[in-house]
């Protein structure tokens, strides 16, 4: 089941490149993740505060792409509001 757990958020972070966001330190941010217990939280987390530690998620078309960025979030589960917050963070890169 852990396997599960791991795959989940690759996929995930492979639903947002698919959407348009590129992840500066991606090898990090997949290692962090992987390492996490809540690895959402850990997400999260380092969607609003990474950039101090060369974490940055860009868009690269995202916003033309919100409706597959939603579907990323809802399918693994995240907060309600996670997908606007995220997207917020987005913008302020822009």
């Amino acid at each position: 089941m852990g396997s599960l757990l791991k795959e989940s958020y690759a996929e995930f972070l492979d639903s947002l490149k698919d959407a348009g966001v590129a992840i500066t330190d991606e090898p990090s941010v997949r290692e962090r993740l992987a390492e996490a217990s809540g690895w959402r939280f850990a997400f999260m987390t380092l969607a609003a505060n990474g950039r101090s530690i060369g974490i940055r998620f860009i868009d690269r078309g995202a916003r033309n792409n919100a409706a597959k960025i939603r579907t990323a979030f809802a399918r693994h589960e995240f907060p309600a509001n996670a997908d606007s917050v995220f997207a917020a963070n987005l913008a302020a890169d822009l």
